[in-house]
């Protein structure tokens, strides 16, 4: 592989030859300048014969007008004359440099202009601009590709949040939307009815409200975190929806392996175990399964739920863990909750600095692995 040399490399070579071929330029000009332009009369001052030749009449022709002009006597007439020849080849050297100068920063800073043309782009609401910075894989090369890798990451994140808000909004009006039908036809014989329709319409809204504010303040940092048996607490969650699973016809097995301690909040692990346990067991089949495991591998911990159940597009499982997406599309039933609870448990992976991947399961259904430190 042909390896690179870098923007700095690039410059200093380039400045160095740059300066190296104006010294040599400005070492011949000033050569010239004293070996064939001024006569040389050094001698006493006196007539001068008609036989002695004059110095002028020795130089090369094409200089020999111009050498009649400069006739040098003395070691004063010397240093005059090499004065202004300097002066001269320092003109040329410089009005040389500037443009060199010129031209190669202007090639090597076009990179830099067409980053701050996308900034400024981006900063009006464009999202789709790209640089696609072409040329070698130097330090301004990869400025421009981790900008269009911030504008991709960017442009998902907003179009993301953008879904977030159109769903909430559904989800929070629709039930308000029922909830002023059933005001518009009720009647006074109709009132214990509607005061029970009332109700259950008013707890969806507190539903959705509550894990809304789950989902924003799992995106919050959690700091150094404490000691947590996720072990202990993998077992008290299959526990806690033992009735749930049973009353769904799913089996729900935990396999530890050991003490498995990490480093987090409690609190927001045991909303991720319930959260995770909770789409295995409502995504399910009538006699499936659903298996808890935590186990150590390498220097992490892993968590992995797997579970039986429909089968799953490979293509979609990404997306199920945007908020208010699940398999069927939009949420409409109340088994299956509001869409959150997946969303819920990226945010809290994230917050732990976790990884988190998940992938359809062949014969139907879904794993979850989350590596935890």
């Amino acid at each position: 592989m042909k390896r690179r040399l870098t923007i700095h490399a690039r410059l200093f070579l380039g400045f160095g030859a740059t300066l190296a071929v104006a010294g040599m330029l400005m070492v011949a000009v000033i050569y010239l300048a004293i070996r064939f332009i001024p006569s040389y009369e050094l001698g006493e001052p006196g007539p001068v014969s008609s036989t002695t030749p004059l110095a002028h009449d020795t130089v090369a022709p094409e200089f020999a007008d111009y050498a009649r002009t400069i006739e040098v006597r003395s070691k004063e007439d010397v240093w005059a004359t090499v004065l202004t020849a300097s002066v001269a080849a320092l003109a040329v050297v410089v009005s040389a440099g500037l443009a060199a100068g010129w031209v190669v920063s202007r090639r090597s800073l076009a990179p830099i202009r067409a980053v701050g043309r996308a900034t400024e782009r981006a900063a009006a609401g464009d999202l789709g601009h790209r640089i696609n910075a072409s040329g070698p894989a130097d330090e301004i090369k990869r400025l421009a590709d981790g900008f269009d890798a911030m504008l991709t990451r960017l442009e998902r994140s907003f179009d993301a949040h953008r879904r977030f808000a159109a769903n909430a909004s559904h989800e929070l009006m629709t039930p308000l939307a029922t909830q002023r039908a059933i005001l518009q036809v009720a009647t006074p014989d109709m009132f214990d009815e509607v005061v029970s329709m009332l109700v259950e319409s008013n707890e969806r809204n507190i539903a959705v409200v509550t894990a809304l504010l789950d989902l924003a303040a799992t995106e919050h940092a959690i700091g150094d975190g404490d000691s947590v048996a996720l072990d202990a607490l993998a077992a008290e969650a299959v526990a806690a929806l033992a009735a749930e699973a049973a009353t769904a016809g799913v089996t729900v097995e935990v396999d530890v392996d050991g003490e498995c301690e990490v480093t987090g909040s409690a609190e927001l692990l045991r909303m991720l175990l319930m959260n995770l346990l909770r789409n295995a067991i409502a995504y399910n089949v009538d006699g499936g399964q659903a298996t808890v495991a935590v186990y150590r591998h390498d220097d992490s911990v892993i968590l992995e739920v797997d579970n039986t159940g429909p089968n799953v597009d490979p293509a979609t499982v990404d997306r199920l863990f945007e908020p208010f997406h699940r398999l069927a599309g939009r949420v409409s039933g109340p088994r299956h909750g509001h869409g959150l609870g997946l969303a819920i448990v990226r945010a809290v992976a994230v917050a732990h600095g976790a990884g988190l991947t998940a992938e359809a399961n062949p014969e139907g259904g879904m794993t979850v692995l989350v590596r935890l430190r």
